[in-house]
């Protein structure tokens, strides 16, 4: 249950930043650019859990995962 909860909690995680990211870039671009922006921004989260392509990738997502397993069950 706990990697499923994992997995929930990413995609929340996503949605919050293409929520975010949409809404920011729609203030100086018009609504379409902006929205694939947000998606693009979401998936990079969600797939890589690296999303500004740092070279300490792993040790982040490691940092994460530490986390999610304190905090959730």
């Amino acid at each position: 249950m706990g990697n499923r909860l994992h997995q929930f909690v990413d995609i929340l995680v996503a949605a919050v930043i293409a929520g975010t990211s949409t809404f920011m870039w729609g203030l100086a671009l018009p609504p379409g650019l902006a929205l694939t922006l947000g998606g693009i921004f979401a998936a990079m989260w969600y797939f890589s859990r690296n999303p500004w392509g740092s070279t300490r990738g792993d040790e982040y997502n490691e940092w994460i995962d530490k986390l999610y397993e304190r905090y959730l069950p």
